[in-house]
């Protein structure tokens, strides 16, 4: 019997111990638009933390873009997953998505109030040290966070995974975020001239960043659905595990770089 409590105890610290990610729905504003975002952190943790704004694909904020928020909270940050697009809609198909993107890509004011209600909303979180932010986004959430570290915005660093190249405003004279890029090689999205131009701008504007290329590695290549659709629509995508999982461990040492 004896045993058996002892065993039962050690089981308990066991567990209290483990990471207890939690995840919530929550609703916000940006001027008149109704955004949907989702919130996880660790509440084994006390104390305030690091706050990730995590950025979305074109498809929306789906699950996929939850799910790394979640991965950002099991790593001892809170994150919140942002809606871009209003109402938390989601696109099914790329030419919806097209639209969407469109939509915000071509007005960057409304982009900017979009990030930035979403940052105002992790900040007010009880678990957030607003004095330390970063953002990471994926395909078009990677063109939003990259724009947003080269208007000058007071984030301590971005990462852009698969993120969009073509089409970024200049770059601010007052950039204070470290840049992280991770791209594959082998995206048509991403033209090579695109690069050129990407890395020229940063160098002239003395940005502090790290820009990886990932031979033989195409676009959304960490989402693992990628590659089914891609196959769907006809579109070059295709996840790449080895690619993921290395882009992964790059972003894991800069954010503990920057927040040091």
């Amino acid at each position: 019997m004896l045993r058996f409590v002892t065993a039962l105890l050690l089981l308990c610290t066991a567990l209290s111990v483990q990471a207890a990610v939690v995840g919530k729905e929550i609703t916000y504003q940006a001027g008149n638009t109704v955004l949907k975002g989702y919130l996880a952190w660790d509440d084994a943790i006390q104390g305030k933390r690091p706050g990730i704004l995590v950025v979305h694909e074109w498809w929306g904020l789906d699950a996929y873009a939850r799910r790394r928020a979640d991965m950002l909270a099991a790593l001892g940050y809170s994150a919140l997953a942002l809606d871009m697009y209003g109402d938390g809609k989601t696109a099914d198909h790329p030419e919806d998505a097209g639209k969407f993107v469109t939509a915000v890509r071509t007005d960057l004011p409304l982009l900017e109030a979009r990030f930035n209600a979403a940052r105002a909303l992790l900040n007010a979180q009880d678990t957030v040290d607003p004095a330390r932010n970063a953002a990471i986004g994926y395909c078009f959430g990677g063109s939003v966070v990259l724009e947003m570290a080269r208007s000058g915005a007071d984030l301590a660093g971005v990462v852009s995974f698969h993120g969009s190249l073509g089409g970024l405003g200049p770059v601010s004279d007052h950039v204070t975020a470290k840049v992280l890029v991770a791209n594959g090689a082998d995206d048509p999205f991403v033209t090579a001239e695109q690069v050129r131009i990407f890395k020229e701008d940063m160098d002239a504007a003395g940005v502090d960043y790290r820009f990886i290329s990932y031979p033989g590695t195409r676009h959304s290549f960490t989402n693992p659905g990628a590659s089914a659709l891609g196959e769907k629509f006809g579109l070059p995508m295709e996840y790449n595990a080895r690619a993921d999982a290395d882009s992964w461990q790059a972003m894991q040492a800069f954010l503990a770089g920057i927040f040091k």
